[in-house]
């Protein structure tokens, strides 16, 4: 039965692979063909338009999958991060990874029921400003912002040193095309990540939430030609997305492990 287990979230988390794929290619495309900036979310409802019924529930459990194997490794440590900091730090990515995604594949679900996506204004901004609602609001602002800039280092470290491809099956790892439109996309996402960062920390600062801003708001501020250089680098990294789908190693889950944990505190 852990087997089965194994096998099924294995290729739920494939499939949500691809379907990361998909979305940063539709951002990519949009921004490129059209000018129109969106982020995942408006990716996934541009995608559910025109009786894209079937594809949003292929996404969603995909996207469900893809977001319970990162919460996974997040709570069982399934990719074998090290016990240093740089470890720790990359299961905590792991757990918002995998929330993100569970909360993209609630939204799939949302559209497949009829619920049209919010035209309430940008998340990031709503988010901040409930944050500025808190005490300590505008330090949490600081913090958050600080933690994308950190992100967006990362990714360009990533971009840098390929070290993407280190998760990747032997026969495509050292492949130029693939370490291409990796450090390609890694590279495009670090710049987004440090865009939105800053607009959390001068959100911070000014504790004006109307500064802080998103994925779609980091695209809109780039200007000519760096939009389309950005919006290129997002399509390659839905092409590395997909060439993980096929290509990305993936340790088993521990199911059994984790069912007999859960055995162990029933009542007797």
């Amino acid at each position: 039965m852990a087997r089965d287990a194994n096998a099924t979230l294995t290729t739920l988390t494939r499939l949500g692979f691809a379907s990361r794929g998909l979305l940063y290619l539709v951002i990519g495309y949009l921004i490129v063909r059209t000018g129109r900036t969106e982020d995942v979310s408006g990716a996934l409802a541009y995608l559910g338009q025109g009786g894209g019924r079937i594809l949003l529930i292929v996404m969603a459990a995909g996207l469900i999958g893809y977001g319970l194997w990162r919460t996974s490794d997040a709570a069982f440590n399934i990719e074998r991060h090290g016990n240093d900091k740089k470890g720790l730090a990359q299961r905590v990515g792991a757990g918002a990874s995998g929330l993100i995604h569970l909360f993209l594949a609630w939204q799939a679900v949302s559209l497949l029921r009829g619920a049209a996506r919010s035209s309430g204004g940008d998340g990031a901004e709503q988010g901040a400003a409930t944050a500025l609602a808190l005490p300590g609001g505008s330090v949490m602002l600081l913090l958050a912002g600080l933690v994308l800039l950190g992100v967006g280092i990362f990714q360009l470290v990533k971009a840098a040193k390929a070290s993407f491809c280190d998760h990747l099956d032997s026969r495509v790892a050292d492949e130029t095309w693939v370490k291409t439109a990796g450090r390609l996309g890694y590279a495009a996402r670090g710049v987004v990540f440090l865009i939105s960062g800053t607009f959390l920390l001068r959100a911070g600062l000014d504790a004006q939430a109307s500064e802080a801003g998103g994925m779609e708001q980091a695209l809109n501020w780039l200007s000519s030609p760096w939009e389309l250089i950005v919006g290129v680098g997002l399509a390659a990294f839905g092409i590395y997305s997909l060439i993980e789908a096929r290509y990305r190693v993936l340790h088993d889950v521990p199911v059994e492990g984790m069912a007999a944990k859960a055995r162990s505190k029933l009542p007797v």
